[in-house]
């Protein structure tokens, strides 16, 4: 077997060993659409600038009549000035974008940080609901279909939200970017907004049901979700919204043995988009660092 499929199937199993019964959607399905769950999220931002200062910034998150407490956050790594451009990050699953540990698992850290002064634009971290306390809280509020959805919901709204903030002191472009859990938020960001000037969607596509359903992360879904495999496709597959952006703005990079995000479903989400295709797994192709950095300054370049 190809190592990099290998890697992403141990891994899978693994993960759902430590899940247990903690396993997605295994206690609810029930949730409204994201669009809107987007149209109803209130979001507060503090106090940050303009001129923006770099730091850590808690957001009031929340929708109406709902006493789900939600913590999203963004942090303000470098700003080099209103006449550059600004790159909005969206972490991966279970990740956390603020701890700069050398054990932490930090995509933003490897990509952006590590080689900060390299990076031509200004540098934003956006921290998901749910990404500030330990695992085991985070895998039972993942049992709830409803909690998931608000969390992407949440985090998208906030992307919207810093963009229209940045627009106001800049004509500079803005780019959201994102890896795996982030490039759904970025790919959902386009299909229900499409306000950024270019989407950099990393190990992501547009059919994030299929993910729970058929690729070997299904072994993280659970059962109550395998059993009505209808509600997940109707609630999470968004490949019909994104295909009515005509804006050739989105600039995607995907992993050929990935079995997570795989290769032959999640492609279809591009149509005619070119796609740049790097042969790892999900696992061994977030690690690539250099490859990740290099398509996202190849693309600043172009704009």
């Amino acid at each position: 077997m190809n190592r990099h499929i290998f890697i992403d199937n141990v891994t899978a199993s693994v993960a759902a060993l430590i899940s247990g019964k903690r396993t997605f959607f295994a206690r609810s399905l029930k949730s409204p659409p994201f669009r809107e769950l987007t149209g109803k999220m209130e979001v507060k931002l503090p106090d940050f600038g303009p001129p923006f200062a770099t730091g850590i910034y808690p957001v009031e998150a929340r929708l109406p009549k709902n006493a789900l407490n939600m913590d999203p956050a963004f942090k303000v790594e470098k700003w080099i000035g209103a006449g550059h451009p600004t790159i909005l990050y969206h972490h991966g699953n279970n990740e956390r974008p603020f701890d700069y540990k050398n054990k932490a698992k930090n995509s933003f850290f490897r990509i952006f940080v590590s080689a900060r002064d390299a990076v031509p634009a200004n540098l934003v971290a956006v921290r998901a609901p749910f990404h500030n306390g330990p695992l085991r809280e985070y895998q039972v509020r993942m049992t709830d279909l409803g909690q998931f959805m608000a969390m992407i919901a949440a985090t998208v709204k906030l992307n919207e939200t810093l963009i229209s903030v940045i627009k106001k002191i800049s004509t500079a472009p803005v780019i959201t970017c994102g890896i795996s859990l982030g490039g759904w938020v970025t790919n959902l960001h386009r299909a229900l907004y499409n306000t950024a000037a270019c989407y950099i969607p990393l190990m992501a596509g547009t059919f994030l049901g299929e993910m729970f359903l058929q690729s070997s992360y299904r072994k993280l879904t659970g059962q109550l979700a395998l059993d009505h495999p209808e509600i997940l496709r109707e609630l999470l597959n968004f490949n019909n919204e994104f295909d009515r952006i005509t804006t050739a703005n989105v600039r995607p990079l995907l992993a050929r043995y990935d079995r997570y995000i795989e290769y032959e479903v999640q492609a279809k989400s591009y149509g005619k988009q070119p796609i740049r295709t790097i042969d790892f797994g999900h696992v061994t192709g977030a690690l690539q660092t250099k490859v990740l950095r290099g398509h996202i300054m190849e693309v600043l370049k172009q704009l």
